[in-house]
């Protein structure tokens, strides 16, 4: 989750969201590119700024929603990573660039919690914890924090998620100053995604640091559980045109689709994110 997939959320429950920032664009570009001049503690006050003067000192109960919802799918993602790092006593993530990457990504979660804490301020819901037996989804992964693959290969269907869902925002801010936010933060969390593949196949995993698939299939991680995170990534038809031999060539079907990602509407991330936890557990 992050500000693009916010906005998008909020504009469904109000539409002048965009009118009420557009007078405040250059104080919007400002918190887009503190993170290159001032400490990232920082953020959640420059976050809650904005929100307030967009809609005075409070927010309207439908924008606490939407933000609260956004924080709860940051908790879920903080508790996986940080399980994994302080309290999963036969899961070994190897030391050096491996324990490095993975401690990366639990504080990133981490700041983005912190994020919208400070944005919510006291409307901010009760911190959701979670156990490390609500990761193992009701047996569904039950050596998720025992064996070091099995981990990584569920933290990529996390990332993978994260990477279509960003992309799925794009439409929504064609035409503003924040869509090129957007797609640079886009760009690092593709780059994340990558790397957990990369660390897959490192530990022999048959994986590309992409997304490939064939005619039928679209998940590459081997773990049928997170089919759904891969629907419709197979796709090789592009703007009313078919990729695969395109113009005589010799472009193969998998090739056609590691060309191209396929956005996530926020309906399915829902889905998704319940896929990683018990059953009848709802965000």
């Amino acid at each position: 989750m992050n500000i693009v997939n916010i906005l998008e959320e909020i504009e469904k429950v109000d539409g002048e969201i965009y009118e009420r920032l557009s007078p405040r664009r250059s104080a919007m570009k400002d918190f887009y590119s503190m993170g290159k001049k001032i400490a990232l503690a920082a953020a959640p006050l420059a976050l809650g700024s904005m929100f307030n003067k967009a809609y005075g000192q409070t927010l309207p109960p439908a924008v606490v929603n939407t933000l609260n919802f956004a924080l709860s799918l940051e908790y879920l993602e903080y508790h996986f990573y940080n399980h994994a790092l302080v309290a999963a006593p036969t899961l070994t993530i190897p030391a050096g660039a491996p324990l490095a990457a993975i401690t990366t990504i639990r504080d990133h979660e981490l700041a983005h919690v912190n994020l919208l804490k400070g944005a919510l301020g006291a409307a901010a819901r009760t911190e959701i914890t979670y156990a490390m037996t609500d990761f193992t989804a009701g047996g569904t992964f039950p050596t998720v924090y025992s064996d070091y693959v099995t981990f990584l290969k569920v933290a990529c269907g996390f990332e993978d998620t994260g990477v279509r869902a960003y992309k799925g925002q794009a439409t929504v801010l064609k035409g503003l100053s924040v869509l090129t936010t957007a797609l640079q933060i886009h760009s690092v969390e593709a780059r994340h995604a990558s790397h957990i593949r990369q660390m897959l196949a490192a530990n022999g995993a048959t994986i590309k640091p992409w997304i490939t698939g064939s005619a039928t299939q679209s998940n590459d991680t081997g773990v049928s559980a997170v089919d759904a995170v891969y629907a419709g990534e197979n796709l090789d038809v592009q703007a009313g045109i078919t990729i695969t031999g395109i113009n005589g060539t010799a472009v193969t079907r998998a090739a056609a689709v590691e060309c191209f990602d396929e956005p996530l509407a926020t309906a399915d991330v829902v889905t998704i994110a319940n896929l990683f936890i018990k059953p009848g557990f709802k965000l």
